[in-house]
């Protein structure tokens, strides 16, 4: 089964799907057309009465436009023709002054405003996962990768700050998105509003929560496209990113936090006893998918000059299929944080799987407030780190005994050094940046 236009069924929540049904399309169609008729009523440009006598009689049928679209090749005209085919006289009023993109660029920006409030709710419950779980681990101890190696001590928590704080300014993005992006156009052929005055385009527009574009030509800029999938395309990465961390810490010589395994889930046809984490996997995958109509989206701004319609076949697809795929997304990863199976143990294990190198830098930087220059500091505790990498020694060790540590530093204050705590001492600050 296609849900909407272009996306399956199997990554289409129905909330959002429904936005982007061709029932929907046309039930958006006939409200616009409606209104046009409530503004002209208005402007006394047609009798009275007639707006309500439309809404009334008026009847569409997908499967009927389908047919007509066959031979028109043209799905306005279908709609047209199958609408006015209930309306008796009263159809000579419909789609007065407009053209084709008034319909579909008014209806487009009304879709993605709807679907756009749908993904920030859900992101919201993202979010909420996700500060639980930066609270939760706040002070839960694990070790900092950089290029894949060791750091330095950390807090799993603060993953989740980096994380929600990513989520927060995205989403604080796309709400102000909605002002460039959710533009409609009731303004003709060409934009110069030939035969209805701007006026009859504001009313239209608030009526549908949207905003008049302050020009158009045949069409809404498609700048405000492509600024809306770079958006959906970053905050998919954001979520990829992410995944990636609980992929890499989901691996068995890693251990620290993996997927939830639900009761009857399999992991492999061939493996009973593999659990893997598919949905980060998946969140991945489908990340790639939004970046790469992002790139569609940048090709349909050049366009032959008032309009042509090569960026209409794909915006049909991109548009529906990056809205209902990130929301997909957003929806699967909630569960993920909310049940995420966390390890402490595990971090600690891999914490001394470094014997002690992790502190180098807070030893060296002790060395230089003893007096010793940098260069001279570095090279002293390089040799030992290197000693220690070569031989499966034990860092501390090999600190507690070399002859020019002992000359600077007393036991007491070398046991202060390999405080793994002491890492964490500002990360309330970081806390209160992020969460005030």
């Amino acid at each position: 089964m296609i849900t909407a236009e272009g996306m399956i069924e199997r990554y289409t929540p129905p909330k959002i799907g429904k936005i982007w049904l061709k029932e929907e399309k046309f039930r958006r169609f006939l409200e616009i057309e409606l209104l046009l008729c409530e503004a002209l009523e208005k402007a006394k440009k047609i009798p009275s009465g007639t707006t309500a006598r439309i809404r009334k009689k008026s009847r569409i049928s997908v499967k009927k436009i389908d047919d007509i679209e066959k031979k028109t090749h043209h799905d306005i005209v279908a709609f047209l023709k199958n609408l006015s085919s209930s309306l008796g006289t009263d159809a000579r009023y419909l789609h007065w002054g407009l053209t084709s993109s008034d319909l579909l660029d008014t209806t487009f920006a009304w879709q993605i405003k709807d679907a756009t409030r749908i993904i920030l709710e859900d992101l919201s419950l993202l979010m909420a996962e996700v500060k639980k779980k930066a609270v939760k681990f706040k002070d839960t101890l694990c070790v900092a990768r950089t290029h894949g190696v060791h750091a330095e001590i950390y807090s799993f928590g603060l993953k989740f700050v980096y994380f929600y704080n990513d989520l927060k300014e995205e989403k604080k993005l796309l709400e102000e998105s909605l002002k460039v992006v959710t533009c409609g156009k009731i303004s003709g052929a060409v934009g110069t509003f030939a035969y209805l005055d701007p006026k009859i385009e504001a009313y239209i527009c608030k009526k549908i929560g949207i905003y008049p574009a302050a020009i158009s030509t045949q069409i809404v800029s498609r700048e405000r496209v492509a600024y809306y999938l770079s958006l959906l395309a970053l905050l998919s990465s954001t979520l990829e990113r992410f995944a990636t961390e609980i992929r890499h810490l989901h691996r068995m010589e890693v251990g620290e936090a993996k997927e939830p395994f639900h009761k009857g889930q399999k992991g492999s046809s061939a493996m009973p006893h593999k659990q893997n984490p598919i949905v980060c996997e998946r969140i991945c995958g489908l990340a790639r998918l939004i970046r790469g109509n992002m790139l569609v989206a940048y090709e349909n701004i050049n366009l032959w000059h008032e309009r042509d319609i090569s960026h209409s076949s794909a915006e049909r697809i991109i548009v529906p299929d990056s809205t209902i795929t990130l929301d997909y997304m957003i929806q699967k990863f909630i569960p993920v944080i909310k049940h995420l199976k966390v390890n402490p143990e595990a971090m600690m294990k891999n914490i001394e799987l470094n014997r002690g190198l992790i502190y180098s830098q807070k030893i060296l930087l002790e060395l230089m407030e003893k007096g010793l220059t940098r260069m001279k500091a570095y090279d002293l505790i390089q040799g030992i780190s290197l000693k220690v990498i070569n031989n499966g020694s034990d860092f501390k060790e090999e600190i507690y005994e070399d002859k020019i540590i002992k000359k600077y530093f007393t036991g007491k204050e070398l046991s202060e050094i390999f405080n793994p705590y002491e890492y964490l001492k500002n990360i309330d600050k970081i806390y209160e940046r992020v969460f005030n």
